[in-house]
């Protein structure tokens, strides 16, 4: 017998036997009575299986699409989620964008105001947006107890010494009520063509120095050339700046109230020849006499 008539003789064994009938009774036990009969094969169960299976697989899908079971499958979220999770992304993209643009600004002050470098083409604080983004238009999320917060804030400027009924009672720098870091004599004046962009305050030893405004400490360390110096960002691009002290008393990132001692007066620094503050205001990066807004005396 050849190897061909071997494997179709097989292949026919295997499929009677898969087509074999069985007869199934269902009697009773008592009387033997019989009840129900079915005649099957195993080709006839498996096609039930298979049928089962598919019946099965497609009731569970169709559960899942009408209802609120989809959302427990990994990766699939509802319409409120997806717009959400499209609403973080924004406000990730606005703050990566927020922080990018502070650490500029802090490497630029730090170069040009406190170590008088030129940065030239680099002295900006701009960074490049995503075009696809409107930076201004992101969803507001505020809740209701927010809106009623931000409402009583904003009436707090009816009894501001600054504001009138919601607007400023003067513009520019003149607008701000400064607080006197340090009460003293004006030992040497502003000139801006000397470069010499702020004042000298003859002071006693370990006096402490104030802020003249609240605001955040922007930089606080030290320089070759005028040692212990701290530095405050206040509202409307208005910045601060105190050198030569003894020690500092704040922090880079801490906030700060007018009249907060931020450091003790000192001599620190190549430019310098006794304890005294050098104080100087830059309003939008540009040298401001301080002496215009501030009685030292």
């Amino acid at each position: 017998m050849t190897k061909d008539k071997k494997k179709q003789g097989l292949i026919k064994r295997i499929f009677q036997n898969w087509n074999y009938k069985y007869k199934l009774v269902v009697m009773n036990e008592m009387t033997f009575e019989e009840h129900m009969t079915f005649r099957l094969s195993r080709m006839n169960l498996l096609m039930l299986y298979v049928l089962l299976s598919i019946v099965s697989i497609a009731f569970t899908i169709f559960m899942i699409y009408v209802t609120p079971l989809k959302e427990y499958i990994p990766g699939y979220a509802s319409v409120e989620q997806v717009k959400q999770v499209y609403i973080n992304q924004f406000r990730i993209d606005s703050l990566e964008l927020e922080i990018k643009q502070r650490d500029l600004y802090l490497a630029n002050f730090k170069h040009r105001i406190l170590l008088g470098e030129d940065l030239g083409g680099k002295d900006t604080i701009m960074i490049s947006t995503k075009e696809d983004i409107d930076y201004k238009n992101i969803p507001d999320s505020r809740s209701y107890q927010d809106s009623i917060l931000r409402n009583e804030w904003e009436k707090e400027a009816d009894y501001d010494l600054v504001y009138y009924n919601g607007q400023h009672k003067s513009t520019g720098i003149s607008r701000f009520v400064f607080f006197t870091p340090i009460h003293g004599t004006v030992i040497n004046g502003f000139d801006s063509k000397k470069g010499h962009f702020g004042v000298d305050i003859l002071g006693k030893k370990n006096t402490p120095i104030k802020s003249t405004l609240d605001g955040t400490v922007l930089f606080s360390g030290w320089t070759y050339e005028n040692g212990y110096v701290i530095a405050l960002q206040h509202d409307d691009n208005l910045i601060s700046v105190y050198k030569h002290n003894s020690s500092l008393i704040k922090s880079e990132g801490e906030r700060v109230k007018a009249g907060d001692a931020i450091a003790i007066i000192g001599n620190t620094g190549k430019y310098t020849s006794g304890p005294h503050l050098h104080f100087e205001l830059w309003y939008y990066r540009k040298p401001t006499n301080p002496v215009d807004f501030i009685n030292f005396d």
